[in-house]
């Protein structure tokens, strides 16, 4: 059967006034003009989020195949078509488990792949990452994540200034796996050659860093001018100010500019007590922060608001779209099969109206809101 949605249709070449996204099983066959219908709806692709650790009370954290379903379908209802598994800073026993839970996931399409942040970050620029987790990169224990998952941990977020981290990101890029430059106290020096070395990811940009200065621009610049490298932005007006996100969005453009929730358990929740890696969060105003020194502790975004925060910033919609599906997926090896309304992709699409609210989710061909 063949389902026609029309409405103002974004595409990677621009956006199609009065347009039509044609879907045959879960494949889209045909975008076009279709001047004799006026739907005022945006029709635009699903949402690819690379950096989130669950929503609607439910969490990837504790790599729990029960939790981590109920989260993405969370998500799912939220506009987001395809997501990463994220994992905070843990033991080895717990990366390994989560791994052996989730894969089967990833394979069965829940999940676009496993990320593992941390546990390999910078103790000055944890965050709300777990400190005593915190530890150096090795080649063992990456490798061994690696033949566990058989192709579905995807990235793995590092500090480049701690020891071993060059090696470890040059065995992820040899495997297939994408290194990203996050919760770093790093140097630009260090940053470029993580990038260098094959690094493509800034995981959060600013957020979790040594911040810039005049004379010393640390990682924020090195990876904001590095032209390969995808850096990830937390749009929810807590985590950076709308200011900071138009900068990033002006310098390094919207085909290198990835909105991610970075959301925690309590998105799409009532304020209250959460945990995060095994410590105390506490959601007041739907902002999430460490119950103890006050550091952010994730958020509460789903795509669909971060795209609404990026327009709100000033940036344009069909930049903020790309922003929300094609450059992610680009970024974490996804763009050949979700990420944009394009013949041949996965017919994953979103419809949204004049206020950029959802009001109807489809995934590979079936509506599932």
């Amino acid at each position: 059967m063949t389902i026609r949605v029309n409405g103002r249709v974004v595409t990677p070449s621009g956006v199609i006034g009065q347009g039509c996204v044609e879907v045959r099983d879960d494949r889209i066959t045909a975008v076009a003009e279709y001047p004799s219908v006026r739907d005022g709806h945006w029709i635009v692709p699903g949402f690819v989020d690379i950096h989130t650790h669950g929503g609607g009370g439910h969490t990837f954290t504790t790599g729990d195949a029960g939790q981590a379903r109920a989260a993405a379908a969370f998500h799912l209802a939220h506009g987001t078509t395809s997501l990463l598994a994220s994992l905070v800073s843990a033991p080895f026993e717990l990366m390994r488990s989560a791994t052996t839970a989730f894969a089967p996931l990833v394979r069965d399409g829940l999940l676009a792949g496993i990320h593992f942040e941390g546990p390999y970050l910078s103790a000055a620029r944890c965050g709300a990452q777990n400190p005593e987790f915190l530890r150096d990169p090795t080649t063992d224990e990456l490798t061994e994540l690696i033949k566990i998952g058989d192709g579905t941990v995807r990235m793995v977020t590092l500090a480049p200034e701690r020891t071993g981290a060059l090696a470890a990101v040059e065995l992820l890029v040899r495997h297939g796996v994408v290194a990203a430059v996050g919760h770093t106290d790093g140097t630009y020096e260090q940053t470029r050659a993580a990038v260098s070395a094959g690094a493509s990811v800034g995981t959060h940009l600013f957020n979790g860093m040594r911040p810039v200065h005049h004379r010393e621009p640390g990682p924020v610049v090195a990876l904001l001018t590095a032209p390969n490298v995808v850096c990830e932005l937390v749009a929810d007006g807590v985590h950076l100010h709308e200011g900071t996100l138009a900068f990033a969005t002006s310098t390094a453009g919207a085909e290198r500019c990835a909105l991610v929730t970075d959301a925690m358990a309590a998105a799409g929740m009532p304020d209250g007590e959460y945990e995060l890696g095994g410590q105390e969060v506490t959601v007041a105003g739907g902002v999430a922060r460490l119950s103890g020194d006050g550091a952010i502790a994730g958020s509460t975004l789903t795509m669909a608001a971060a795209l609404r925060n990026a327009v709100a910033a000033g940036v344009p919609v069909p930049d903020a779209v790309r922003m929300a599906s094609t450059t992610p997926a680009l970024a974490v090896g996804l763009g050949d099969q979700v990420g944009a309304l394009q013949v041949g992709l996965r017919a994953d699409l979103v419809v949204l109206d004049d206020d950029l609210e959802v009001v109807r989710v489809m995934r590979a061909g079936a509506w599932v809101q």
